[in-house]
């Protein structure tokens, strides 16, 4: 596949095998089985890698379905108000809230407003971008649609869950606490253990349409999940 051709389509049930090895991409698969191929990112100690999801370069019919996914799987926590983070999981955010019939959403920002308080703000840092130090803010005039509300945060992915937690903490200094927290894609398990820093209870509300591995390099030099990590296919 070429670059420019990830994201772009959703694929039948059972068109790839996640537990084979994979040179360019993995097949993510939605709980109905329909699957996605996104790309693979090698990691910097060149032995394992991640798949790659970047929500707003997918054409509308995958954010679409996306996003009907995801509203799926928060509806029944009755969230009122959808907030989301930037960047890249403001266009997820915005889709899901009108899935779930909501008018507004609340985007969370980077960019400090001149009206903005640095009081409703906290230290931001990103997988994606772990060398650049921002501060993820909240309009203050967005506080009442938030306060005693039932809040959803989406985010587009989450990995480490360094994001989410920025998230869950700027909340908390506004006297909220979201019901519910989901992605387009959770990125292996290494979210469980920031999250759970933050409260214990936190994993457990979390929810994502895809679920994807950490995967390593095989001896044959394809990559496997955790099930086929040593390089033989299952059955192969």
């Amino acid at each position: 596949m070429q670059p420019h051709d990830f994201w772009q389509d959703i694929l039948p049930p059972k068109s790839f095998d996640p537990a084979r090895g994979h040179a360019d991409f993995y097949p993510a698969t939605f709980a109905d089985g329909r699957q996605i191929c996104l790309p693979i990112r090698p990691l910097s100690d060149g032995r394992h890698a991640l798949a790659s999801l970047i929500v707003n370069q997918a054409s509308f019919a995958v954010v679409d379905a996306l996003a009907e996914d995801l509203a799926g799987r928060l509806s029944p926590l009755r969230p009122e108000i959808v907030v989301g983070l930037p960047t890249l999981g403001l266009t997820l955010a915005s889709a899901v809230a009108q899935k779930l019939g909501h008018r507004r959403y609340v985007p969370l920002g980077t960019s400090r407003k001149f009206w903005y308080s640095d009081a409703l703000s906290v230290p931001l840092s990103s997988i994606t971008t772990p060398d650049q130090q921002k501060r993820l803010y909240v309009d203050p005039r967005m506080l009442p649609l938030l306060t005693e509300r039932r809040v959803a945060v989406v985010d587009d992915v989450i990995s480490s869950g360094t994001s989410i937690r920025a998230a869950l903490s700027l909340l908390q200094t506004c006297g909220v606490e979201p019901v519910v927290v989901g992605a387009a894609m959770l990125q292996s398990d290494r979210w469980h253990k920031a999250l759970g820093e933050e409260g214990p209870h936190w994993p457990e509300r979390v929810r994502g349409s895809l679920e994807t591995p950490l995967l390593a390099r095989g001896e044959d030099g394809l990559w496997y999940g955790p099930a086929a990590a040593s390089g033989s296919p299952p059955n192969g």
